[in-house]
């Protein structure tokens, strides 16, 4: 057998510098099942039938939709009030902060209380889910 080509960056596979291990004991953990694997686990059709599960559709996008629009307007007004409202965004608030640094910075604190918040909410909406898999009689994380 030759050598690797030196350009080839195609990694070998089972190679000693692999970090994750080929194969494992037991089962796939539920998050990699493919939908061909989750095929036979629960009456899919049935599920999406119920008014609970219409219920659980509707509370995520009653979220999800708003959560979503406000995080773009929140973006994108910088470098709409940057371009638009100069002598607003260049103001000094403290010593050579101005405006729009306080508003860039702000950006960040933002997008981590509506991750925060987000999750928050999610585990409400897997319990949610959860519950209607018992009732047809599917565990959680089978």
């Amino acid at each position: 057998m030759s050598s690797p080509d030196p350009v080839d960056l195609t990694p070998v596979t089972g190679a000693a510098t692999d970090v994750a291990p080929l194969g494992r004991a037991g089962d796939k953990p539920p998050h990699e099942r493919t939908g061909v694997e989750e095929m036979g686990l629960a009456d899919w059709d049935a599920i999406a039938a119920t008014r609970e599960f219409k219920e659980l559709l509707r509370s995520k996008a009653r979220f999800i939709v708003p959560a979503t629009i406000f995080f773009v307007l929140y973006y994108f007004a910088l470098p709409v009030l940057v371009g638009y409202a100069p002598e607003l965004m260049a103001r000094k608030v403290w010593g050579n902060l101005n405006i729009a640094y306080i508003f860039a910075l702000s950006q960040f604190f933002m997008a981590w209380a509506l991750a925060i918040i987000y999750v928050g909410v999610a585990m409400g909406w897997d319990r949610r889910a959860e519950a209607i898999l018992a009732r047809f009689g599917r565990k959680s994380g089978q």
